[in-house]
């Protein structure tokens, strides 16, 4: 069974003589193989090799046009990670030809005139290796797909985590509406506008909806008073930011790591004066300067029970009035230069009537 399909094995010939094609053809049609591809111009190698995909290339090395070497180069060139074993056809068959075949990618040479069992021989057992090497990278391609697979629901899993985590902030603090939606996607815009990859972008889309996860352990006297509030009050709401970053942290995922980035630095300010480490400038690490500036124009443009929205143009003025101060410098620029599609965001994603 395993030696017929040996001989289902595809072999492609290549030499300017006739002849020995001929010969060749019929000594391995006597042996059982019959999927032969026969090239006499050496210039047409490469296509017959990407229409057969052969298991093994017998070739000469004196033709015209193209010798075996040359040809041999061309066939490398292709990239192909399963490039079968290149026996070389030669007369010169001395240590010189050897070490320069086997030097320019060739498995093995074989003498003319041919030794009809020796030349059987060798093709079986360089089939045998090729299947062998076919059966390796087929099986590391399932491992490979398996682990993508599996890598994918990990991520998918983390991910439904992280938005029933947003989910249950909301539920907490009925006042955001689609404040989470606005925010994340405005963050994204600029991740995208100051070069982050798509890979960073999609990250910080789905990680700054947990920017307030803190606020589940905030009593609801304090988070849910629609004044404003005492001293006292404002020391416990602001402890929401530390107890975000302690939520998502510990986890070994990019997802996870940003969100307890962005929930633990999304109130500090450029100029060290926020909260809770009174970190500044480039301190802060660049999700949650971000997050910050994407927040707060959010805040400021929608309505709570304790103020009305500002227009877009008094939130337009207060983000740049605060560049240098609350906002990094470069990533108020970016928010102006990218005006009008923050404004598109916000228009879609409009509180309902």
């Amino acid at each position: 069974m395993y030696s017929h399909r040996l001989r289902n094995e595809g072999i492609l010939i290549v030499d300017d003589e006739p002849a020995n094609l001929k010969l060749l053809e019929r000594m391995l049609n006597l042996q059982g193989y019959h999927k032969l591809r026969l090239v006499q111009d050496p210039r047409e190698t490469v296509a017959a090799y990407q229409a057969m995909r052969p298991s093994l290339i017998l070739l000469d090395i004196n033709m015209p046009h193209l010798d075996g070497y040359q040809v041999i180069e061309r066939l490398r060139a292709l990239g192909d990670p399963l490039l079968p074993p290149i026996v070389i056809l030669t007369a010169q068959y001395d240590r010189e030809h050897l070490l320069k075949a086997l030097e320019a990618g060739a498995r093995d040479m074989i003498a003319k005139p041919f030794d009809r069992n020796e030349l059987l021989m060798r093709v079986r057992n360089l089939l045998d290796a090729q299947l062998a090497h076919r059966l390796v990278f087929d099986q590391k391609a399932v491992l490979e797909d398996m682990l993508r697979a599996r890598t994918e629901e990990l991520w998918q899993t983390r991910l439904q985590i992280v938005q029933r985590l947003g989910k249950a902030a909301e539920f907490r603090d009925e006042e955001t509406g689609n404040h989470i939606l606005r925010m994340s996607h405005v963050c994204a815009l600029i991740a995208r506008a100051i070069g982050w990859s798509d890979a960073e972008c999609d990250l910080i889309l789905n990680a700054s909806p947990m920017h307030d996860i803190g606020k589940i352990g905030i009593p609801d006297a304090i988070l849910l008073k629609p004044g404003r509030f005492e001293p006292h009050e404002w020391e416990i709401m602001k402890t929401h930011a530390t107890i975000g970053g302690k939520l998502l942290e510990g986890d070994a995922s990019d997802l996870l790591r940003m969100a307890s980035e962005i929930a633990l630095a999304h109130h500090e300010k450029w100029d060290g004066s926020g909260y809770p480490r009174g970190l500044a400038g480039e301190a802060i690490p660049m999700a949650g300067r971000i997050a910050a500036l994407a927040d707060v124009f959010d805040a400021l443009t929608s309505a709570r029970p304790y103020k009305k929205a500002w227009s877009v143009d008094d939130a337009v003025a207060y983000v740049r009035d605060n560049r240098g101060r609350h906002f990094d410098p470069a990533l108020v620029d970016v928010f102006l230069q990218e005006l009008p599609a923050i404004l598109a965001i916000r228009t879609r994603f409009a509180e309902p009537a």
